[in-house]
């Protein structure tokens, strides 16, 4: 018997990604599976129905579900969402393992087998699995254009019979791959672009995109690719340092996040006051607190003639490509899952082991176990 792949429309106001796109579907059928759609799921990302050739459309999550092996989603579901998943199902997604506990707890109740996009480990093997990295490429492309939009200068160097543009001056505040992608942006629209990351393995990176690395005494390499904490005398430091080349920028781009904890704060209101008049932060991290003191998430503030942006669910502003991009980090872990078409759980492999949330009735991810199960 066949393996049901059910894959709903997104409930999170403004999501406009897809979980499957309909140019995976044909390694899919290579998995042995049937893909159950539901109607409309893909319009928002520019996928109509009539383009899931092969799948079945179905109108509401009840038929969806319906016997259905696997849930593929974008974002995590709801409480209610989570509820209602079939008893020991599996669920592919970004399920925000760091929250939610309510929501776990019904993935508990249903045995539903997570699988959280966050928590697969990046490694060399998972590559092609990594969604934070795919999705994190978009973030920073488009947060280039955001800062290049909003600010009132233009971006390159400009030649004209009225006179030379001088090129303006982008600080990147983070340089893993949205910050890395930010930096080759800006450097593509012609601007000159400076860069700081804690991790010092970085500059040769940055450096190799055309940015200047600018360096504050601080390194703080972290475990699985990303930054430690930092302590007080470090973000001293290191705030005094980006300060003064913050203050001569034109647009700043901070891209400094640590899964599963509030975003760092790296320019204070001190810092915003002594920019120019004009200049224009784009805030990443806007919603996990956000690497400006004043970013406000969802909005754009102005403050001391600085507009400060704090977008939120960038990806989803590239609706199409982010889509397709993370389909296929589906379907590469749906590779590693199904075997010979049957459902196939090899706990010795460390990429499915790392990114298993919840698994016949258990708390997998022990850090969420700790918090769930101590909070009872």
């Amino acid at each position: 018997m066949s393996i049901t792949i059910a894959v709903p429309r997104e409930t999170v106001s403004g999501e406009r990604r897809v979980a499957i796109v309909p140019s995976v579907i044909k390694q899919l059928d290579k998995l042995g599976v049937t893909l159950r759609m539901q109607r409309g799921a893909g319009e928002a990302g520019g996928f109509t129905d009539d383009l899931y050739e092969g799948a079945t459309l179905v109108d509401d999550t009840s038929a969806l579900y319906d016997g259905a092996d696997i849930v593929l989603r974008v974002q995590p579901p709801s409480v209610e969402e989570a509820g209602k998943l079939p008893e020991g199902s599996l669920l592919l997604g970004f399920l925000t393992p760091h929250e939610g506990d309510s929501r776990i707890k019904n993935l508990q109740k249903r045995r539903v087998s997570s699988f959280a996009l966050e928590l697969v480990p990046r490694i060399t093997r998972a590559q092609g699995i990594d969604a934070l990295s795919s999705q994190g490429n978009i973030a920073g492309y488009k947060c280039a254009l955001m800062a290049a939009h909003l600010s009132p200068k233009l971006f390159p160097m400009l030649t004209t019979a009225a006179g030379t543009v001088r090129p303006a001056r982008v600080v990147v505040v983070g340089a893993g791959v949205a910050g890395l992608q930010a930096i080759a942006t800006a450097k593509r629209l012609g601007a000159i672009v400076e860069a700081y990351d804690v991790r010092a393995a970085t500059k040769e990176q940055v450096e190799s995109l055309g940015g200047k690395f600018i360096d504050t005494g601080v390194s703080a390499e972290g475990e699985g690719g990303y930054a430690r904490e930092l302590t007080d005398e470090e973000k001293a430091q290191q705030a005094e340092v980006l300060a003064q080349h913050i203050a001569q920028s034109d647009a700043v781009v901070t891209t400094a996040a640590i899964p599963g904890r509030p975003a760092p704060t790296i320019i204070d209101a001190e810092t915003v006051q002594r920019m120019k008049a004009g200049s224009v932060i784009v805030d990443m991290a806007a919603e996990t607190g956000g690497n400006c003191e004043l970013t406000e998430a969802g909005k754009e503030v102005v403050a001391h003639g600085v507009t400060i942006a704090g977008p939120k669910n960038i990806p989803s502003m590239a609706a199409t490509h982010a889509s397709e991009m993370y389909a296929r980090n589906l379907c590469n872990l749906l590779a590693l899952l199904i075997k010979d078409g049957e459902i196939h759980l090899d706990w010795d492999d460390q990429v499915v082991a790392d990114s298993c949330l919840t698994h016949d009735g258990e708390i997998r991810h022990a850090p969420t176990r700790e918090r769930v199960e101590g909070g009872n």
